[in-house]
């Protein structure tokens, strides 16, 4: 409904404020769609009025009930703040890592928000072991490339985007974002002077890269659904109105980014839908070349490039999914790299699910998955092509062990991150020669942590269809298993994204209160490669909810926690899972964290003109069209299906300037819950009036997003409120 017509309304109808300490009432305002034949009334589109005075003052009034309601909880969110703060060391840096002449590495500065962007000259071409840092002292010759700090100033938000050092090592092209909203302003500095040139460029994406000479940068605009579709050539010093367009995709359904070959050989250009991708490439050396096609899109068929010399002659690796579910790896010539010149590197698994691989002077890095756990391994380069993988092993049951920051293309080794539950992260150098493995460095805890203390397993839930859906547990060693222990059950469940194991420290808080932490690896994720991402998408998405709900109910069953004790969270994406997951089973959970979630997906998927729905419609379905989608999606929406029902405590947080998912969404679905079940004084939500789809910016503004989440969290689940007795 237009913002004047609702206006009117309550102009005509006057509402009055709630009383203190009761539930806002949102007015219901008709307003009708129409697809399909089928047309159905939203009394509570009015609230995607941004600049309404009347919905700012709606929101504004859902914050004070909120803090009304949690009030009691403000000790507890003290108390978890301090005890994230004392766990973490506040002064600290980043292991150094090398690019040409210089270590790059990044510090934090206790009282300080944001990270500063460092580097120090490197002492011999020979030098491959990364100076030792100390908070207290800088590097001989150390230089402060950027301080998000600096930037920061005079901000309430800040974000950095790009931070892409030239081949050379004399300019820093960076940009940020300090509404929220991810639009981005490119700033290039002079890193021999300090200077910042005139080259301005207002309203990027995240994407840039550089010519090999320094000359020119290559970045990406987006169209007015926030969807990165142009590419750009400007050469520094010129106007930035006269920046030639080098790419413009005209198919709504794709989004473009620009990159450099780990080689900085090539620029490369990638167009891609959900399901489908096309390359371009260009020589980094020759900044006015023109792109160069790899291999023409087919719809269903996914690839990615990297650059690599087999055996003394240029190829490129070629990732993809032709015939191959789990993806295979393929070489092809430069000069011809077309499909029918690709030649298999690593033949299609049913059990490894290929996810990316990095080129390097002497060896590649291949980064897949098994068993549900991000695994790496090594494939050297020898006389004749390719040797013998060697994966890379750790002895956890659970833990992610990834390829990290490796900048450097005739490196002797290969830097890896290496985390678990129950693990901090850890930072290591595999050694190609005498496969010799350093540990450079591992996440302080401080406040006497002891991984010991704590337990982490990997347990199975039964689906509804009878397949086996993967949980992921953390809890205090010994805890009970007779029901007893308060739960958190976190899912996702979109996108194939997986939700690996990672050591969190504000998690201690929960763990050391007694509580089991969860994680539902549901279809519609990653974990268990290809198959198990299109099992959990488009008309099979209800297997992501029944999922989740199946994992929930056997935590239950097996006495890892109790219905009436296990809160449900997600974000995003996954906030769509816990909204459904509700609706289906409200009686399965004490509550439900939603953050930024996307619970009004059927109004969201209908409206091409909103932000990347086109993009979605490979992951959703097409609604718009397909009147067999949207009756799917009818079925499942959270706010479409809200009903009359015992729901549980609900906390939905959302920041006003996302553009992925739109704070309305859960303006109206906590509306649409509290007009069906007498006012549902238990729903709460939280708006954050400056701040983006990751929330608040800052760390320390994040220990306290954090410390209010888990506070509601540890309360709702009837988890001790008293900080934890060390055992």
């Amino acid at each position: 409904m237009p913002e004047n017509a609702a206006e009117k309304q309550f102009a005509a109808e006057p509402h009055a404020e709630p009383p203190s300490g009761t539930p806002p009432v949102a007015p219901e305002v008709p307003a009708e769609r129409t697809h399909h034949g089928i047309t159905v009334n939203d009394p509570y589109e009015w609230l995607r009025a941004k600049d309404s005075p009347l919905v700012l003052a709606h929101l504004k009034a859902e914050n004070t009930y909120t803090e009304q309601r949690s009030r009691h909880l403000a000790p507890l969110r003290e108390s978890l703040f301090n005890e994230i703060k004392d766990r973490t060391q506040e002064s600290d840096m980043s292991v150094p890592s090398r690019k040409g002449r210089w270590w790059y590495f990044s510090r934090t500065t206790e009282g300080r928000q944001y990270a500063a962007h460092c580097r120090a000259p490197v002492d011999s071409p020979d030098d491959w072991e990364p100076p030792a840092i100390t908070a207290a002292q800088p590097l001989p010759g150390e230089q402060v490339l950027l301080d998000g700090n600096t930037e920061a100033q005079g901000h309430v938000f800040f974000s950095l985007g790009a931070f892409d050092v030239s081949p050379d090592g004399t300019l820093l092209a960076y940009s940020t974002d300090t509404v929220g909203d991810e639009r981005f302003l490119v700033h290039v500095k002079d890193l021999e002077t300090g200077a910042l040139l005139p080259d301005e460029i207002p309203d990027t994406n995240y994407s840039l890269t550089w010519s090999r000479d320094g000359s020119t940068l290559f970045y990406t605009t987006v169209d007015s659904a926030w969807r990165p579709y142009k590419v750009w050539r400007h050469r520094l010093g010129a106007n930035v109105a006269d920046d030639d367009l080098i790419y413009h995709e005209m198919d709504e359904s794709f989004f473009v980014g620009v990159g450099s070959t780990r080689s900085e050989r090539f620029v490369v250009i990638a167009a891609s839908s959900k399901v489908t991708s096309e390359v371009r490439v260009l020589e980094a050396d020759d900044p006015a070349d023109t792109p160069r096609l790899i291999a023409a899109r087919r719809s269903g068929v996914e690839y990615h490039v990297e650059h690599a010399v087999i055996d003394g002659e240029d190829r490129f690796l070629v990732l993809h999914n032709d015939g191959a579910e789990n993806f295979m790896l393929a070489e092809a010539p430069v000069h011809t790299p077309g499909p029918e010149h690709w030649r298999s590197v690593l033949d299609h698994r049913d059990d490894v699910r290929l996810e990316d691989v990095e080129a390097f002077a002497t060896h590649l890095v291949i980064a897949y998955r098994r068993d549900a756990l991000p695994r790496t391994a090594v494939l050297p380069l020898v006389d004749g092509g390719y040797g013998e993988a060697r994966e890379v092993a750790f002895d956890e049951e659970l833990y992610s062990c990834y390829p990290a920051a490796n900048p450097e293309w005739s490196q002797p080794h290969v830097r890896i991150a290496y985390t678990s539950f129950v693990t901090p992260a850890s930072v290591y150098d595999q050694f190609l020669a005498g496969d010799r493995r350093v540990l450079r460095k591992q996440q302080p805890v401080l406040a006497g942590y002891d991984p010991d203390d704590y337990e982490q397993h990997r347990d199975w839930a039964t689906a509804d269809d009878g397949v086996a859906v993967p949980i992921s547990i953390v809890c205090r060693r010994g805890t009970a298993r007779d029901g007893s222990a308060p739960g958190l059950i976190y899912g996702y469940g979109a996108y194939e994204m997986s939700m690996d194991p990672s050591f969190v420290v504000s998690r201690l808080s929960l763990l050391d209160r007694g509580m089991v932490f969860a994680v539902a690896h549901v279809r519609g994720g990653g974990e268990l490669g290809r198959g198990w991402y299109d099992t959990g998408k488009m008309l099979t998405k209800r297997n992501t909810f029944t999922d989740f709900v199946s994992c929930a109910q056997h935590l239950a069953a097996s006495g890892w926690t109790a219905a009436d004790r296990l809160v449900a969270m997600g974000g995003s994406a996954g906030g769509l899972l816990i909204g459904a997951a509700l609706n289906l089973a409200p009686h399965a959970f004490a509550g439900a964290l939603a953050a930024v979630p996307f619970v009004d997906a059927l109004t969201s998927i209908l409206d091409p003109s909103l932000p990347l729905t086109v993009i979605e419609w490979d992951e959703w379905g097409d609604p718009l069209h397909d009147p067999d989608v949207y009756a799917y999606m009818s079925g499942y929406s959270p706010y479409d299906n809200v009903r009359t029902a015992a729901y549980p405590p609900v906390l939905a947080t959302t920041s006003l300037n996302d553009t992925r998912v739109l704070y309305v969404e859960p303006a109206k679905w906590v509306a649409r819950l509290r007009a069906f079940n007498d006012g549902a004084p238990g729903v709460l939500l939280k708006t954050e009036m400056a701040a983006g789809h990751g929330g608040v910016s800052g760390r320390y503004e994040a220990w306290r997003e954090r410390a209010f989440e888990y506070a509601w969290v540890i309360d709702t689940a009837g988890a001790p409120h008293l900080p934890p007795t060390r055992r």
